[in-house]
């Protein structure tokens, strides 16, 4: 996993392929065709905060952390401008603090791709004790069969389906493209995880 410097490098410079700006499509298909009813929610790298403020909208009450001090600051304004409430930290999700807890639901838009590089069991233990039981998740990660460079970091489904399922049942995994970024063009392939707490 790259060091907290490297994160805040990119967002200093402006330089987020993964912050289109806008709340995830498949969050908003997931939360709304699985009916994910509003409760505590977490979200793991949540960036400049687009998600937690849309989850805010929806009734979540909304934890977002983020490794990234800048990416904090950026998600405070965001959700001030907004007019939600959401809660941010920056935290490494290897080694979270208490928080307002246990959640209901958590989302991880590219943070269990890039930690699974250095620390690929360490990821679903770290996140799980911070859940209710029987919470669920939705975890977006790239996609092994169309990797790319540059692109997200990809994931197998055997590695997926192994390293989530030492603490999560998968209930709906599917493939899924990733939304376009200003400036990059492309809609990468990846993995839609929908997981419920053992």
């Amino acid at each position: 996993m790259k060091d907290h410097r490297d994160w805040n490098d990119s967002y200093r410079e402006g330089s987020m392929p993964w912050d289109t700006g806008r709340p995830s499509a498949e969050l908003q298909r997931v939360v709304t065709q699985h009916a994910i009813h509003p409760c505590r929610a977490l979200e793991i790298g949540c960036g400049t905060g687009t998600n937690c403020v849309w989850l805010a909208q929806q009734g979540f009450t909304v934890t977002g952390v983020d490794v990234a001090s800048l990416a904090i600051e950026k998600a405070h304004e965001r959700a001030q401008a907004a007019g939600v409430q959401a809660e941010f930290l920056t935290a490494d999700v290897l080694a979270l603090p208490e928080l307002k807890g246990p959640f209901g639901f958590f989302f991880d838009r590219g943070c269990y791709h890039a930690v699974r590089r250095s620390a690929p069991q360490a990821y679903a233990p770290a996140v799980a004790r911070h859940l209710a039981a029987g919470a669920r998740g939705l975890v977006l990660a790239g996609n092994a069969r169309e990797p790319h460079e540059p692109g997200p970091p990809v994931v197998t489904e055997e590695q997926l389906r192994g390293e989530l399922g030492q603490a999560f049942e998968i209930l709906d995994l599917r493939e899924f493209r990733f939304d376009e970024a200003p400036g990059v063009p492309v809609q990468f392939l990846g993995w839609s995880c929908l997981v419920e707490k053992r």
